[in-house]
């Protein structure tokens, strides 16, 4: 196959390093870093762009380094994107990802936003999911390949509570299910495992206890057990309420500090109704409670209502749970004076950004896990028509390593 020479000019949402080709085509080479002058071959080719893959690097760019993760280069992991760029050009291209993204969808002239730093770079994951393979091969997949999977050792952005139960699971294969498709491990904040098995559909599976007892360490660890299409449930070890299928940040300690901008970007709340629109466990709607607002708290995760509702007895009646999807429900809320938002990487549903310019809240503090559906939002919302201005931006290196980035936007009404 012909192979291309090719000058990295910039990183792309995705992490991929973008260029062009002699024939003016953009080209998106993943493991490349701005600057490099990299040999590529074709391997996805359309009429304005191609993929490519990188050969070998001509001549390497100033902040290209060499990876500390052994499965990064050997098993070429998906996992992470960025091991190869130097932590300051990583956070600079997470900065421009979300500047880029508003500018360009959002049609908003903003600066790349200030991007705060993580605590650590490294050993930062509360929770990985892991996929499985051909016997019972237990790790991620292959960037490009997603049906390769490799076994997982160790893994650099993992807490060290999560690579010793990767170590233990890795020597208790044989417990595991045999229609095993997908593991998630999580530590909680109290120091309690979590083992989280997926398996196809089939007959029960009765293995709970022997893989328990397999992977035990010293911290307390329960083993939960979904079948296809069933709800998770504990199977063996501590059996306690914690809701180890809900959502939490995965880096918690930066999740808490997300919160805590968003959260102060709806200013003075008490005596205030507030709406938390995909409240996740409440966090956010205890402490805005806890400040004297009235809040309606939103979620379509039961596991995640059932937590927030055990921990809401301090709060009383400051507090309204609704348990359901934020577009099916949102309509039947009270007006808002203030409103948090925090969805999934989809970003709003139209229904919802039709409800929020209808009621005119007078500030809106939008926390958001991908850029691109911010700045469709944003366009929404702050846009000519949309009624409201962007009052801040702010980035969080969350997820160092990776071209993923957190931001805290908020909007207030002109």
């Amino acid at each position: 196959m012909a192979e291309d020479l090719i000058r990295i000019e910039r990183i792309a949402a995705g992490g991929d390093g973008v260029g062009r080709l002699a024939d003016g085509r953009v080209a998106f080479v993943p493991r490349t870093a701005p600057g490099d002058l990299a040999r590529c071959e074709v391997v996805r080719p359309a009429a304005r762009f191609v993929r490519a893959r990188l050969v070998a690097v001509e001549e390497p760019g100033p902040d290209r380094v060499e990876p500390s993760c052994p499965h990064y280069v050997a098993d070429e992991c998906g996992g992470c994107q960025l091991q190869h760029l130097a932590s300051a050009a990583q956070r600079a291209a997470r900065q421009a990802i979300v500047g880029d993204a508003l500018r360009r969808i959002a049609r908003l002239p903003v600066d790349d936003p200030p991007l705060e730093p993580p605590s650590d770079d490294w050993g930062y994951r509360a929770k990985v999911a892991l996929s499985v393979g051909p016997g019972r091969r237990v790790g991620y997949h292959r960037y490009d390949r997603p049906g390769q999977i490799f076994d997982l050792t160790q893994c650099r952005i993992a807490a060290p509570g999560i690579n010793g139960l990767v170590e233990r699971l890795r020597a208790a294969r044989r417990a595991l299910p045999e229609r095993l498709e997908r593991v998630t491990l999580r530590l909680d904040r109290a120091g309690g495992e979590h083992l989280i098995l997926e398996t196809a559909a089939g007959p029960v599976w009765s293995g709970g206890r022997a893989l328990h007892a397999a992977v035990q360490g010293s911290a307390p660890t329960s083993i939960w057990w979904r079948p296809a299409g069933g709800a998770a449930r504990v199977v063996a070890g501590a059996d306690s309420a914690y809701p180890a299928t809900a959502f939490e940040q995965v880096n918690p300690a930066m999740g808490d500090r997300v919160r805590s901008r968003a959260l102060a970007g709806l200013g003075p709340v008490a005596d205030r109704r507030a709406w938390d629109l995909y409240a996740g466990i409440g966090e956010a709607s205890e402490a805005l409670a806890t400040a004297g607002a009235v809040v309606e708290s939103v979620e379509a995760d039961g596991s995640a209502v059932t937590e927030a509702a055990r921990r809401q007895a301090a709060f009383g009646r400051r507090i309204e749970r609704v348990h359901g999807r934020v577009e099916d429900v949102v309509a039947s809320l009270a007006a808002p004076d203030l409103v948090l938002l925090n969805p999934p990487r989809a970003g709003l549903d139209p229904k919802v950004v039709a409800v929020l310019l209808a009621r005119t809240p007078s500030r809106i503090a939008y926390v958001s896990c991908d850029p691109a559906t911010l700045a469709r939002d944003l366009g929404r919302l702050a846009g000519p028509t949309g009624g409201y201005r962007l009052a801040s931006l702010g980035a969080f290196d969350l997820f160092p390593q990776t071209a993923h980035v957190e931001t805290v936007a908020v909007l207030e009404r002109t």
